[in-house]
């Protein structure tokens, strides 16, 4: 509840008119029985024209007011609500972006999906009956208590006498809900992870013939979550009419209670009118405060799983307190790097790895499956932390910088390209916000990307769907290239991101980003020999391990590993030369 409660009270001036509506009707809401009492009391019974004129004007007012108040309430709690969920929103979307991939691990995907979307749609629901109806009916009923005692005590004994019943019922209720509402929850994160992992793999699927097992799969987590969800409304549903049963069993006895004292002569018949009203009020106030208590476990599980999100730490953090000046440009070294996966100290990925990089040098990354490659690089920035040593960028440790002045200084391709939708020029300028259609022909053509950009009808201007689904792999892999290199950074970091492309369009591409580039220091993973061949600097990596460092020539007599991998690449006179 501290959560909801915590965003609630941002909107402090809206919360204050929303106490106001509340208060004023349940005035009038409880004047309205008070006048209709009077007016059979003292109208009807005395036949007073006059007197019941005037009452009745005086309910017409009353009942105005009220639906104006009422349509008030309701307007000022949509406001209230939906600012608070946008509020949990935001934050919970900049919690996650501070994310490191470890806590992503911990938490998962599809399960953060679910927090920000269906977890916060939970609370935003429980908090607008909390505000609508959970303040109203304490009140309420307080005062329509009040009320019935000071008209009638003897009829007041019977709304105590149901009240134990009621609050027996919705402590047993709220204890069978709240494990259903967590195992609903965890089948909704299962049902997200399952259709996010087949609609991104549909292609393999299909080329498996395996929809039937998918769609088996997805049945049987959707049925999980339906089940469950069937026995929460099944719970919440017998509720309802059993406190309508129980209601209507304390009204038969206040109406044949009311009827025999008037017999009696000691109560009036306006006056039973108005107890019943108020006891309606009473119990009607109850039994929905009742029904929002009994929504509270599902909002509270709701409430839990977005705290803990937010109360997540980020295993990496940058240097928030000021910038750091370098006098260096674009230099990177590597001292005695060692790197084992959280949770994983005693099998390092990567062992002892020390190198150096110059602005207008090229270093290559080289080795079989598993050796660390993609691990090494993706230390620079900082998407993991090193287990022991330190990476140098331009003189200072990377972990004394402020995140976002590191990764300015990097132009990062990964393996995979990745486009957002929106334009061709949208993803351009999300390596340069200002970047112009100059910066953006310029990056395009040391990409090699012009050419089929120049024959899209729209140009830059040319749609991205999500994922870049209408772009060819080799065209998503320029594209991201040319993301790079508008960005113009100090240091390159290609990630086998010249995998998807042709021989002749990668010779072309690396030859004139060579000549580009040569303030900046590039850094290349490949599997392709023919990709890092004229590399001034080649590491040779294997299981974590380097096992060879120099140029081309130079490995191919010295490292076996090396010559292997160019052996089953190249041809003899390739080799030979």
């Amino acid at each position: 509840m501290k959560l909801m409660w915590q965003y609630t009270v941002r909107n402090k001036k809206l919360l204050f008119i929303d106490f106001i509506c509340v208060f004023g009707f349940i005035l009038i809401e409880l004047g309205l029985p008070t006048l209709l009492g009077e007016m059979l009391d003292n109208g009807v019974v005395k036949n007073d024209v006059a007197y019941i004129r005037q009452t009745g004007i005086s309910m017409v007012i009353l009942v105005v007011v009220g639906v104006a108040m009422n349509i008030s309430l309701g307007y000022f709690v949509t406001r209230i609500t939906t600012n608070m969920t946008a509020d949990i929103r935001d934050d919970l979307y900049q919690q996650v972006q501070e994310y490191s991939h470890n806590e992503f691990e911990k938490v998962g995907v599809s399960s953060l999906i679910t927090r920000v979307t269906n977890d916060a749609y939970q609370i935003m629901l429980f908090m607008q009956n909390i505000l609508r109806t959970g303040f109203m009916t304490p009140m309420m009923f307080g005062v329509s208590l009040f009320m019935v005692f000071k008209t009638s005590a003897k009829l007041g004994l019977y709304v105590l006498g149901a009240l134990p019943f009621l609050l027996l019922g919705i402590v047993a209720i709220a204890r069978y809900s709240k494990p259903l509402s967590i195992k609903q929850q965890k089948n909704l994160d299962r049902i997200n992870a399952i259709l996010r992992e087949n609609l991104s793999g549909l292609r393999v699927v299909r080329a498996f013939v395996n929809e039937d097992f998918e769609e088996d799969r997805f049945e049987e987590v959707n049925e999980a979550y339906a089940d469950s969800s069937k026995r929460l409304f099944r719970l919440m549903a017998f509720a309802q009419p059993s406190f309508f049963f129980l209601f209507n069993i304390v009204m038969a006895l206040i109406i044949w209670s009311g009827s025999i004292q008037i017999d009696e002569g000691t109560l009036q018949v306006g006056t039973l009118i108005a107890v019943i009203e108020y006891i309606f009020h009473a119990l009607f106030s109850f039994m929905m405060f009742a029904t929002i208590f009994m929504m509270y476990p599902r909002a509270s599980v709701s409430a839990n799983r977005i705290q803990e999100a937010l109360e997540i730490e980020p295993i990496i953090k940058g240097n928030t307190e000021e910038v750091v000046e370098t006098s260096e440009k674009g230099t990177l070294e590597f001292k005695d790097v060692t790197f084992a996966y959280p949770g994983h100290s005693q099998s390092p990925v990567i062992r002892d790895i020390s190198f150096t990089a110059k602005p207008g040098e090229t270093v290559a990354f080289i080795g079989s499956t598993g050796s660390g490659k993609s691990t090494l690089i993706q230390l620079i920035p900082r998407f993991f932390d090193v287990t022991k040593g330190q990476v140098l960028v331009d003189g200072k440790d990377v972990r004394d910088y402020p995140l976002d002045q590191l990764r300015s200084k990097i132009g990062y391709i990964p393996q995979k390209a990745i486009l957002f939708s929106g334009t061709i020029a949208d993803n351009l300028r999300y390596g340069k916000e200002d970047a112009d259609v100059k910066d953006m022909e310029r990056a395009s053509q040391i990409a090699q990307a012009e050419e089929f950009i120049s024959e899209l009808p729209e140009g830059f201007d040319t749609h991205v769907s999500e994922g870049g689904t209408n772009f060819s792999g080799g065209q998503k892999q320029r594209l991201a290239i040319a993301r790079a290199i508008i960005r113009d950074p100090e240091i390159f970091i290609f990630d086998d991101s010249f995998s998807a492309l042709d021989y002749a369009t990668d010779a072309k591409l690396r030859d004139r980003l060579e000549k580009e580039t040569t303030h900046s220091t590039t850094l290349i993973v490949a599997q392709r020999v023919s990709t890092i061949m004229n590399a001034d600097k080649i590491i040779v990596l294997n299981e974590g391990n380097v096992v060879g460092t120099g140029t081309h020539r130079e490995l191919l007599r010295q490292c076996s590993v090396y010559y292997d991998i160019a052996a089953s690449q190249l041809t003899k006179e390739e080799l030979a030369l």
